[in-house]
């Protein structure tokens, strides 16, 4: 057997005899597949059979290492907070988190976004907020330094780090479900970053992207449940979040917890006029300062919740409000 043959044999025996895949065996997999050297055909029942079987963090781990050696000149970024975006549906509202992630570069944190979504509607999508709120979006890793080295965070998108990986990603429009990609990208970590924040839909997922992204020697994460499956903490719900030091409990917020998310508008424009200092809106607003405070405690694993939130506070307080919308 060649190609992937092996592989889908090994995981397609059948209840008792078949196996997932060890890490090595995954990298050459996914490696194989980024080259043109697998069958469409073997690689959908190959991403098909690991999300029946279960994915498992060494199989992601594989996936990632596999992922990363295409990547060119992207690990040379001097960045110190990974913030991946791949969340999808329709159900999402407004990406608040975006302005989470302009409060922690505030506080001098390197920050690097990067993704693609689908399904969404279009008051959800990310790329189209971002120069409402002043985050460069850039198509190279040189664009990308010099914009972190200018205003200390940057969003690439998917394609521009490996539209292969794009092209594995939208294999969910052909085969109907999410497959393993869906996973490993939240792990990618272009910039090789000394931290990670990871937003998950399914909580079964949180443990799973925590043992693979130890697996890839990468020692500071934080894994929330979040919005849409955005790292995004909703301020109305106690949050557990997942990091280096075991598991933090996030608590609600009693004065906003019977709202949800899609309850925070649906305007692209409030983003804008919520940082800003134009809108009022107490439940946007605690979701930002909450998801900074997320994000800083992974950052500096010894600040308690209480530390990280009264830090984000006072970032919140602190940002430039007197700056003219885009």
């Amino acid at each position: 057997m060649s190609g992937l043959a092996p592989y889908v044999h090994a995981m397609g025996r059948g209840p008792s005899k078949g196996r997932n895949l060890t890490r090595e065996e995954a990298e050459h997999a996914l490696s194989l597949i980024l080259a043109g050297d697998a069958a469409p055909e073997a690689t959908g029942a190959l991403f098909m059979l690991m999300r029946y079987r279960g994915e498992t963090a060494a199989e992601i781990a594989g996936f990632v290492s596999a992922l990363r050696a295409q990547l060119v000149g992207w690990d040379a970024l001097p960045v110190d907070l990974d913030w991946p975006s791949y969340a999808a549906g329709r159900s999402r509202g407004l990406p608040w988190f975006l302005l989470a992630a302009r409060l922690v570069a505030q506080a001098g944190h390197r920050v690097l976004l990067h993704g693609w979504n689908s399904h969404q509607s279009g008051h959800a999508q990310v790329r189209g907020a971002l120069d409402r709120i002043g985050i460069p979006l850039c198509t190279s890793a040189n664009e990308a330094k010099r914009a972190i080295a200018a205003d200390g965070l940057a969003y690439v998108p998917l394609e521009a780090l490996d539209p292969r990986a794009l092209d594995l990603l939208r294999l969910r429009d052909v085969l109907g479900l999410r497959s393993p990609i869906n996973t490993a990208l939240r792990a990618l970590n272009p910039g090789r970053a000394a931290a990670s924040v990871q937003g998950v839909f399914h909580p079964t997922y949180r443990a799973l992207q925590a043992e693979a992204t130890a697996l890839l020697g990468d020692t500071r994460l934080g894994v929330i449940k979040g919005g849409g499956g955005e790292f995004e903490r909703h301020p109305g719900k106690d949050v557990t979040l997942w990091h280096t030091k075991g598991t933090s409990l996030l608590p609600s917020v009693a004065a906003v917890s019977a709202q949800r998310l899609a309850d925070a508008g649906t305007d692209p424009a409030a983003l804008a006029a919520l940082w800003f200092g134009q809108l009022d809106h107490p439940f946007a607003e605690a979701i930002a300062i909450g998801t900074a405070a997320a994000a800083l405690q992974t950052l500096d694993p010894t600040r308690d919740t209480a530390g990280a939130e009264d830090h984000a506070r006072t970032l919140w307080a602190r940002r430039p409000v007197a700056a003219t919308a885009a």
